[in-house]
């Protein structure tokens, strides 16, 4: 198979939550655990940070990784969803695994993968652990997919646990109130490893305190920490996903790191792991801005710092997936705004023309336009060189434009 023939094959085997939604969900870890014993057990092999919450994990991820590459470490990374390429997804020390890697790995193992039936999740999760295993890794981040109680990268026993907070996002599949959400999120929490909270949240506060005591480990609210901390990662966001990050880097024992490791790290986060999509700034006059904030919790902060550019005339590129629920994050959106609906090029993208409707309802206005790719560039033309752009809704919408 080539390359692109195997991720073809990846796809197609089972539907991947990201792009068909809840049929793709899969609430055990009996597949994981067969491959991991597959492969002969790769996470016990590297030692680890894992990285559970609602919002911020990704960044959260790449912070934590900078850092770590700024001390001198040879760091693994892996996130999801991908943006453009679905090596994006693992990463040594920034750089992205070869698709040759890939493709010999899926090879290898893919009578086993038809014949248990493994989800693009689960055996992208097996690649990754496998990968850094043999790349003998000094650490890993590990971000949690979905939940994670029964995420399949939960078969790990980091060094730290880290819950950034706690919002009302996949409630289909992780509960309807915020605390059902957190007792998944606090399965990642085990035994003798300490946990970072990132945000300390009256309504969940008892559900964490609950689960670290029944682990019998000590647990940190990052935002306890009084002080601020600078990143080259630009939203408003960050400065609660920087405290995370520095409260998780001190509660990790083992390792050599500096202040000026953490200061250079948190200055380097794109340099060094090559995110991108948050609080993107694509060009200047017009000032094209892109974030993959798409829950009501990331929603409102981002759309608040919309609110203090300095700017003519907003315009905004908004597609959303059809599990969204427009009636919590279409109120948020600024009414002043012209409006460019889309839909993103994947099985769970919302109809731009059922979106124009319902934005409708909560007067927001503007034309629809069959792809991301249509709206941005009716709104680059119809801009101004002091007008703003923002691109967002969804990680997708952001992904067709960067």
């Amino acid at each position: 198979m080539t390359y692109q023939h195997t991720l073809d094959w990846m796809f197609a085997q089972l539907p991947m939550f990201q792009r068909e939604g809840k049929t793709a969900f899969k609430k055990d870890l009996t597949n994981i655990l067969a491959f991991t014993k597959e492969l002969d057990f790769p996470e016990q092999k590297f030692k680890s940070i894992h990285v559970g919450g609602t919002n911020g994990k990704g960044s959260t991820s790449h912070m934590l990784a900078s850092i770590l590459q700024e001390a001198g470490y040879k760091v693994g990374l892996y996130t999801s969803p991908h943006l453009k390429n679905f090596t994006e997804r693992i990463r040594i020390n920034g750089v992205e695994i070869s698709k040759k890697k890939v493709k010999l790995f899926i090879e290898t193992h893919k009578d086993f993968l038809e014949r248990q039936k493994l989800s693009f999740f689960e055996m992208t999760v097996g690649l990754a652990f496998d990968y850094f295993a043999d790349e003998k890794v000094d650490i890993a981040i590990i971000e949690v997919g979905l939940g994670g109680r029964l995420d399949s990268t939960n078969i790990i026993t980091p060094e730290v646990s880290v819950i950034t907070n706690i919002g009302l996002d996949h409630t289909q599949f992780l509960g309807e109130t915020l605390p059902e959400i957190a007792f998944e999120k606090a399965g990642i929490i085990k035994k003798n490893v300490p946990v970072v909270i990132g945000e300390e949240q009256t309504e969940v506060k008892s559900v964490f305190l609950k689960k670290v005591a029944a682990c019998a480990v000590n647990v940190s609210f990052a935002s306890d920490d009084l002080q601020e901390y600078t990143s080259d990662l630009l939203g408003d966001y960050q400065k609660s996903n920087t405290k995370t990050v520095v409260a998780a880097i001190k509660l990790l024992k083992g390792y050599t790191i500096s202040q000026k490791h953490i200061t250079d790290g948190l200055l380097h986060v794109v340099e060094n792991t090559n995110l991108k999509g948050r609080w993107q700034v694509l060009q200047e006059h017009p000032k094209v801005i892109c974030d993959t904030a798409h829950n009501t919790e990331g929603l409102k902060i981002v759309l608040n710092q919309l609110k203090k550019e300095k700017t003519k005339k907003l315009h905004i590129v908004l597609g959303v997936v059809s599990d969204k629920k427009l009636e919590d994050i279409l109120p948020l959106f600024p009414k002043e705004a012209s409006y460019y609906f889309c839909k993103p090029n994947i099985p769970r993208g919302l109809s731009e023309v059922v979106l124009q409707e319902k934005a409708t309802d909560f007067n927001l206005f503007g034309k629809k336009y069959t792809s991301v790719k249509k709206a941005y560039k009716s709104a680059l033309l119809n801009a101004n060189q002091e007008d703003t752009i923002y691109i967002g809704g969804s990680t997708f919408v952001v992904a067709e434009i960067i």
